[in-house]
């Protein structure tokens, strides 16, 4: 099932890339360089953006109760 959740969310995301950018340039050729193009971003970013939010969280932890209190954050973004 996790394999067609993934193939689904690759055809979903290179879909979109190649609409919006067909649709803002009118060249299949560009919409489908743009499609090939934004996966290979997303799997080289991904990572990067894990590791900016554990990082986050990590200090997020450190804060003091009372700053910590005074920020309107919900507790369910904070969970690792």
């Amino acid at each position: 099932m996790i394999v067609l959740e993934k193939a689904s969310q690759v055809m979903l995301h290179t879909g979109v890339a190649f609409g919006v950018t067909y649709a803002m340039t009118g060249s299949a050729m560009t919409g489908g360089l743009a499609a090939l193009v934004e996966p290979v971003c997303n799997v080289a970013l991904l990572p990067l953006h894990e590791k900016a939010w554990r990082h986050i969280k990590a200090r997020w932890r450190t804060i003091t109760p009372a700053l910590r209190a005074s920020v309107k954050i919900p507790v369910c973004y904070l969970r690792a």
